[in-house]
């Protein structure tokens, strides 16, 4: 009889080794499911973070229209309300705000062969433009730069001297400032002038 009882013990022993592993593999799988809720959360958090960022970021394109004659600036993701263009400052180009987003060859094109005069007729060279532009980001209205490179080339004409065409247009850089369009301009017109 007192093997009966310490058997029976045994087996209350056994039950409650198995209950109090029970609640600790419950409260395991509770704690791992809310850690993995909690980092879904965050992950979700920082992918809507990383989206109204990339959303709210100026994408700006150029690209060469009126067969050289005009680059046309975009930004496939907003809307652009207002446009401001600056040449560098020893061109002594005015600052230009056009109605569309745009730069014309006839902004720069007698400055630029004016600077370029004395050599050969047909010559290719880089001119950077610092564009600011206002744009609809959601609700919001922000404003950006960036640094356009416009690609000319020249060539002669019979009778009028030569003539200036828009070769390709690309950004060159996000941000930008007017000293630095005249010191890429300067390095730009020591190349040309070095031919």
């Amino acid at each position: 009889m007192a093997e009966a009882r310490a058997i029976r013990r045994r087996w209350l022993t056994i039950g409650e080794l198995v209950a109090v592993a029970g609640v600790i593999i419950a409260a395991l799988t509770l704690w791992n499911n809310w850690s993995d809720q909690r980092s879904e959360r965050l992950e979700k958090t920082e992918a809507d973070a990383r989206a109204v960022a990339t959303q709210g970021r100026l994408e700006l394109r150029a690209s060469v229209i009126e067969e050289g004659h005009q680059v046309a600036l975009e930004d496939p993701a907003h809307e652009i309300l207002e446009t401001t263009v600056a040449f560098p400052a020893p061109l002594r180009i005015g600052t230009q705000n056009p109605v569309l987003p745009r730069i014309e060859g006839g902004w720069f094109a007698s400055q630029v062969l004016g600077a370029t005069d004395g050599g050969p007729d047909v010559r290719e060279g880089r001119l950077p433009a610092l564009v600011t532009v206002t744009y609809r980001a959601g609700d919001s209205t922000k404003r950006d730069r960036a640094i356009v490179e416009l690609v000319w080339r020249t060539s002669g004409r019979l009778l009028a001297g030569r003539t200036l065409r828009i070769e390709a247009a690309r950004i060159r850089e996000r941000g930008g400032d007017q000293a630095r369009i005249d010191a890429l301009w300067s390095q730009e017109f020591a190349r040309l002038k070095a031919r």
